[in-house]
């Protein structure tokens, strides 16, 4: 690794944050401009949502199975197994179901979205495009961004879905539990406030994953070890921010729904 003095680090801080913040509105800005490449944006919705849907199906699954697993010997040990569905669906709901499926689609498609476009632009396709008068950030950015966002945004409902399949199978195989019991208790804990802060979520982490992976990708230098470089930051930057954007988000939401 490179050394670099303090004040070089800072400068090229500052101009990654301004570069990040100015694609990102671009991007948004752009769905407001023709032309609006409808067929990409369906292109990436079949690529980034229907190509996570096995590994986002067996997250939430085990996720959940997982959860009720560990928490049932907590509530056996207070009489409190009953309330087992109530603890998987709240959890899994807020806040597993969002952060987890965000994590499993940045690992998929940040990092596919970094090397694709991080290759246009060692081959000079990027160029070309400007060359052609087309707008590379309207033709390539926007239809990510807004395909991510809207695909996540289900990809997380069928996660929370599947987590609650997972831990009312663990309640019904291993530990005995009335099937209808489970679900009962598992629907009734739901709230307005729950359902919202966990379908807000993945709308913000869809809009970081794309345009983390964009960003990298359109700022990669140096053949194609600046494209495996990019790939890799892609990853680590959305997975990151997800977490930090969680905690920030969560926060934010309860102070609005008088949780304490």
């Amino acid at each position: 690794m490179e050394l670099i003095s303090p004040t070089e680090f800072a400068k090229e801080t500052v101009q990654t944050v301004e570069d990040y913040s100015l694609l990102a509105g671009q991007s948004i800005a752009n769905l407001f401009r023709h032309p609006r490449y409808f067929a990409d944006m369906l292109q990436q919705a079949d690529l980034i949502g229907v190509g996570s849907l096995p590994i986002v199906v067996l997250t939430g699954f085990f996720t959940g199975a997982v959860l009720a697993l560990n928490s049932s010997t907590t509530l056996q040990r207070f009489g409190s197994l009953s309330l087992l569905g109530q603890l998987v669906s709240v959890g899994m709901v807020r806040e597993l179901g969002p952060v987890l499926t965000g994590l499993m689609v940045a690992g998929r498609n940040s990092s596919g979205m970094a090397s694709e476009l991080g290759s246009m632009v060692v081959t000079e396709q990027i160029d070309a495009m400007r060359a052609l008068g087309t707008d590379p950030a309207k033709k390539l950015i926007t239809p990510r961004v807004v395909s991510t966002v809207f695909m996540l945004f289900f990809l997380t409902i069928i996660s929370d879905l599947l987590g609650l399949f997972g831990g009312g199978a663990v309640a019904r195989a291993l530990l005995g539990m009335d099937w209808h019991q489970y679900w009962s208790t598992a629907w009734q804990a739901l709230t307005f406030q729950d359902v919202f802060m966990g379908l807000v979520k993945p709308l913000l982490f869809g809009f970081i994953i794309s345009t983390v992976g964009c960003y990298y990708g359109i700022s990669a230098r140096g053949g194609t070890q600046g494209v495996g470089r990019a790939t890799t930051q892609a990853v680590v930057a959305s997975s990151v921010f997800i977490l930090l954007v969680d905690f920030f988000a969560t926060k934010f939401l309860m102070a609005i729904f008088g949780y304490h």
